[in-house]
This record gives structure tokens, C-alpha cells and sequence, in this order.
């Protein structure tokens, strides 16, 4: 590649910055002395050597001018041809509007700085030296000229000798704060690219956290969600959405932070938006603002729960290991004698209806211990494809036959008859038990509305299969919404608080979820989301 056709440096931003620099000093040039002409300045500025000549001059000049932004304009490269060529031009006639002023007693020959000093640096030194030193030789020339007409007396030698020495300064100096202003650009240029690259990596380990992070400002407007925060709080939660249109729930829960001045107000566990999570919230405050910009943690309690139930499983273990051999002792005798007892020939159907009562409970007591003891050890289970339908159907007819209950009390909204979920049978019968039963127990105390309502569905958000029971009792109080499902713990007296605990680590061993929330008018429901029916297959269920 020739030498004029090389580009004239590796930032050809500043190359193009200094062009355009130039060819704003091009038009400014004759402008300002065509004012000046027109508005009768002082005589050695305005021409008065050669008047036509200097008008001649100043007008080819905006021509000029015109001409070169037209033709560089938009070109991606500059080369040096780009440089010289322009500057040369500016020379020659900068030279002879010099001339026409009146030579270098007329002060315009500083003008020739301007085009001397951008070669100096679009160029290299020995180039913006040659420029000068044309510039200068054309100066002398238009000044003997001059002298040689009487225009000018000697003393504009002196004078063309000093705008001389100014232009050789100006070239060295040029290409001196060119390269110095080209090693400042190098390194800025390198600072963006680094902080570009951190952050894109801040991006990109935010993005990848197990943690779910949400940023809030002052305006309650999210300003960065990562992906796994994204999947708990629903495909709506982007970059710039009002918070309380994604999560009222997280919303109410960040009023509350700022309320507390950045107190932790507790435990803060919200559901997630496929309404198959649960997800705890803790918050840190982002600079000093009021209202304070929020950065919100978002925790998946499902594997937090499993490290913190370990131990009182562990505990459970041991407990149901020791009572186990007791109880099945006089729940086998129980059963056997129930049996003897309906071989007897004097018993009438409705005795023998009771002695089956007898005989299936104690069965399922023994079940229980079961799976109390499998719960413990965390064995396998045994999943299958259960029609959901049907199944709900007898389970209504032998839950109301054990205890004695009209059919009506027990309501069942059932879906399609081809709906199944995937589930260990036993596991989910005592779940459905335990959920109906305490549904059944409490809605008793509201007489005016006594039923139960057991609801099959699909999430809109995930088309996750659920299992609701909805009862219109008295509800469970506010404070006691998050120790529910904790072992042990009981609202009312003569209660293990061992149900809801097992029926809840039971729907997680099937991969399933127990979620607690009021009803709407009163009451509480209890919702059991299954697993996704789109992993069913090739999953391994332990």
C-alpha cells in the first residue's frame, strides 16, 4: 500500500475530529473577513491592496471549503491525501488572501497556523515540517511581491520572518502533543474496553447466581433482575417494570423494610408467580436516598427447608423408630379383634359397618407408621399415574363413611375424566386425609357454611396439576401462618402438630409442594401443586 494511501493513524476518530475542525475554520475564515470587508474595517485588514482580489480570494476560499466537506464527507478512512491535499489548498489561498490584504504587515498570515498545526497532528514531523516550510516559503514569496509593488516596506520581512518561526514551532510542537494526545486516547480507549469487559462479567456473574437478585430504586421500578429471580417472579419482571405490577406481595414487603429504617422485619416468604415455590425475601439498601434505592434477595425455600428439617427429622426418626413397635402392637391386636368380631353371627349390618370401620382404620394407622418411618429414612417411593378423578371419588365416599359425614359436606369440583397426576398413591391419600379432615374439623365451627371444597386445576402460569381444599372456618392467624408446617406445632389443644409437618415432607417426597393462604371471605386452603407433568418422564423419583 502506498504511502499516500495508508490511513493516517490507528484512532482515525481524532483524524476525523481534527478535519472537521479544519473545514469549520474554512468556512469561518472568509465569513468573518467578508463582515469585516463589507462593515469598513481597518484598511490593512480589509484589502485595500488588491479590494477585488481579496473578494476573489475569500469567496473561492467558501467554495472551497464547501467542496472539501462534500467530498469527505461520509468516508470511513482517512488517508493522507485527505490531510495534504486540503492543507495545501489552505496554503495557496490563505497565501494569496495574504497577499491581497496588504502582506505580512496586515496580521492575516497568522491565519496560516491553524491549517500548519492540524497537519502537524494528522501527520507525521518530518511531513508537518515540510508543510511549514512551504508556508512559510510562500509567505516570503507574497511578500516580495509585495515589496516589489510598493504595497509593503521592508519591515514586513521581519514580520513574515517571525509568522515563519511560529509555523516551524507549531509543526514540531503539533506532531508532540499528537502523539502524546494519541497515547491518552490509546489508554482511555483501553480503560472503556476494560470497563466494558467488567461489565459485561458483572453482567454475566449477576445473571448466573444461584442467589436472585432484584434491584429497586427510589421510584419503586425494578433496574435489575437476573434470570433466577425472573423465574420466581414471572416472565413480566424485566428492567423498568413498577415492582407492585409484578409482585404486590414484594412490594408490600420493601415498604415495609423502609418503614423499619433497615431493621429485618422477619421472615418474608412470598409465592413464587407459577404459584409451585415459595421464596424468601431479605433486603440491602443501595446509597442513602429516601425513599432508599432496595437490592432484594430472593431465596427458594424449598432447598433452605430441606437443610433446616434435616435435623428435626433426624428427631422424628428416632422418635417414631422407639413408639413404632408399641404402636403396632395394639393397633394389630385392635384389627384382629375387629375381625373376630365381625365373624360373629349375631352381629347386625349396621355392627358389621363399624367393625369394617375398625378394620380400615387400623389398617391405615399402620400406614402411617409406615410412612412415618420411610419419611424419617427418606426411602424411595413409588410413583404412579393416578386418575385423579376417580380417585377423589372414592376417597369422598370412604372419608365420609369412616366418619360419619354427609356426602354434601365433602364438595368435589372435579376436572376432566382424563387428568392425572403423578403421585405415590398411599402418600397422597393420607396428604388428601389429613387436609380434609382438619378442613372438615374447623368448619364445623362455622355452621352457617360447613363445606368443604375440594378443587382439581391446572396453574394458568405453569399448567402444573393441583389438588386445592378449601374450607370457611375461622382461618389461622397471621402469626402463625409460618410455623404451620413446622413439627409439633399445634393451635389447639389435643393436637400432635405433626399432620400438616408430615403432609407437607410427604408432597415433597413426590416433588410436590404444600402451600398454605386465606380464602378470600374467610377460611383457609391448602393447595398441593404436583410435579410438572412435563418433566414425568425420564424423571427418577428417591
Amino acid at each position: 500500500m502506498g504511502e499516500a494511501q495508508r490511513p493516517l493513524d490507528e484512532t482515525p476518530e481524532l483524524s476525523w475530529r481534527v478535519l472537521g475542525l479544519l473545514n469549520v475554520f474554512r468556512l469561518l475564515v472568509p465569513v468573518v473577513l467578508g463582515v469585516v470587508l463589507a462593515t469598513g474595517g481597518q484598511p490593512r485588514l480589509v484589502g485595500e491592496a488588491h479590494p477585488a482580489l481579496f473578494r476573489a480570494a475569500c469567496v473561492g476560499y467558501f467554495i472551497v471549503a464547501i467542496a472539501l466537506i462534500a467530498v469527505l464527507k461520509g468516508r470511513r478512512r482517512t488517508t493522507l491525501w485527505h490531510a495534504y491535499v486540503p492543507v495545501v489548498i489552505d496554503v495557496l489561498l490563505l497565501t494569496l488572501i495574504v497577499y491581497a490584504g496588504g502582506g505580512a504587515e496586515s496580521g492575516l498570515a497568522i491565519a496560516l497556523f491553524v491549517p500548519v498545526g492540524a497537519v502537524s497532528v494528522l501527520v507525521n514531523t518530518r511531513g508537518a515540517l515540510v508543510v511549514a516550510a512551504g508556508a512559510v516559503l510562500a509567505l516570503l514569496v507574497q511578500q516580495a511581491l509585495s515589496w516589489w509593488q510598493g504595497v509593503a516596506g521592508p519591515v514586513g520581512f521581519a514580520q513574515a520572518g517571525y509568522y515563519g518561526a511560529i509555523l516551524f514551532l507549531a509543526a514540531a510542537g503539533g506532531t508532540s502533543m499528537a502523539r502524546r494526545l494519541r497515547e491518552t486516547e490509546a489508554v482511555v480507549r483501553q480503560r472503556d474496553i476494560d470497563v466494558a469487559n467488567l461489565a459485561e462479567l458483572s453482567e454475566y456473574i449477576v445473571q448466573h447466581l444461584r442467589e436472585s437478585i432484584v434491584v429497586v430504586d427510589a421510584e419503586d421500578r425494578v433496574r435489575l433482575i437476573n434470570e433466577s429471580a425472573r423465574a420466581l417472579l414471572g416472565a413480566e419482571a424485566r428492567p423498568g417494570a413498577l415492582l407492585g405490577e409484578i409482585s404486590p406481595r414484594l412490594l408490600y414487603h420493601v415498604e415495609s423494610w423502609r418503614r423499619a429504617g433497615g431493621a429485618p422485619i422477619g421472615d418474608a416468604t412470598i409465592l413464587a408467580a407459577d404459584g409451585s415455590r415459595e421464596f424468601e425475601v431479605h433486603f440491602a439498601a443501595l446509597g442513602r436516598g429516601q425513599p432508599v434505592p432496595v437490592i432484594a434477595f430472593l431465596t427458594d425455600t424449598g432447598e433452605i427447608a430441606e437443610r433446616v428439617q434435616q435435623s428435626k427429622l433426624a428427631a422424628l426418626g428416632r422418635l417414631s423408630a422407639s413408639i413404632a413397635h408399641e404402636i403396632r402392637n395394639p393397633v394389630g391386636a385392635m384389627s384382629h379383634a375387629a375381625q373376630l368380631l365381625a365373624e360373629s353371627p349375631v352381629l347386625g349390618a349396621e355392627e358389621r359397618r363399624l367393625t369394617d370401620i375398625i378394620a380400615q382404620n387400623g389398617g391405615r394407622v399402620g400406614t402411617i407408621i409406615g410412612n412415618v418411618l420411610q419419611l424419617s429414612r427418606r426411602e424411595s417411593t413409588r410413583p404412579e399415574r393416578v386418575p385423579i378423578g376417580s380417585w377423589l371419588s372414592q376417597f369422598q365416599r370412604e372419608f365420609c363413611d369412616t366418619l360419619q359425614l354427609d356426602a354434601a359436606r365433602l364438595r368435589l369440583r372435579l376436572p376432566e375424566p382424563d387428568f392425572e397426576v403423578r403421585v405415590d398413591p398411599t402418600h397422597l391419600r393420607q396428604i388428601v386425609w389429613n387436609l380434609c379432615e382438619n378442613a372438615t374439623r374447623h368448619s364445623a365451627e362455622m355452621p352457617e357454611q360447613p363445606a368443604v371444597d375440594v378443587i382439581v386445576a391446572r396453574l394458568q402460569a405453569s399448567g402444573r396439576p393441583f389438588l386445592e381444599v378449601a374450607d370457611r372456618g375461622p382461618g389461622i392467624p397471621e402469626a402463625s401462618t409460618e410455623r404451620i408446617f413446622e413439627p409439633f406445632f399445634t393451635g389447639r389443644r389435643g393436637g400432635t402438630g405433626l399432620g400438616l409437618f408430615i403432609a407437607r415432607e410427604l408432597a415433597q417426597c413426590n416433588g410436590a409442594l404444600l402451600i398454605y393462604e386465606p380464602r378470600a371471605g374467610g377460611g383457609s386452603i391448602f393447595r398441593v401443586v404436583f410435579a410438572d407433568p412435563l418433566r414425568w418422564e425420564g424423571r427418577t423419583d428417591g
